[in-house]
């Protein structure tokens, strides 16, 4: 099976994902809105949240991109598949599948929380999806727990957002 995005309206990204999976089920063998597990302070409290990890993007599985591309016409929030030109449909390359894979929680498409360490001026993540990959990390928001990466995506340069709480820094 090859992996396929699809572009729709931000906000819509589950209900059309919900529709593709009742309306073509039979040729579409997986489709999913990948998510990010951070923390938000709600009333005091800092609580896990889930939020869309890629808004306005849902990701297809499929081997017959042509026929669900002709079917998704019939999908009003459908907006189009990302690839190359408007004739060409191109799936997601290996290398962003294998990174997808790595973060992602199998079962329920989740890149959940790491947690980490700064020791100098060096970022060491003990727990979590981000073990091993912080060569990829850009930047660091300690008072919001978020890591920025700098990823390449859907043909492009994107900076993307996932859950990394710093417990202890020493210089």
């Amino acid at each position: 099976m090859t992996l396929y995005v699809i572009q729709v309206m931000g906000g819509t990204e589950s209900r059309v994902c919900d529709l593709i999976n009742k309306l073509l089920n039979d040729i579409v063998d997986d489709c999913f809105v990948p998510r990010r597990e951070v923390m938000r302070r709600d009333e005091g409290q800092w609580r896990r949240v889930r939020e869309t990890l890629f808004p306005g993007y849902l990701f297809v599985k499929t081997n017959d991109i042509q026929h669900v591309s002709e079917r998704l016409a019939s999908i009003p929030a459908f907006t189009r598949l990302l690839g190359v030109s408007d004739e060409r449909i191109i799936p997601l390359s290996q290398d962003e599948v294998a990174w997808l894979t790595a973060l992602l929680q199998p079962l329920d498409k989740v890149v959940e929380m790491s947690v980490g360490v700064i020791e100098g001026e060096k970022v060491i993540v003990t727990d979590g999806p981000l073990v091993g990959q912080e060569a990829l990390i850009s930047k660091i928001d300690r008072h919001k727990r978020l890591a920025y990466l700098d990823m390449r995506m859907f043909g492009r340069t994107k900076t993307i957002k996932v859950g990394l709480e710093i417990v202890r820094k020493s210089a």
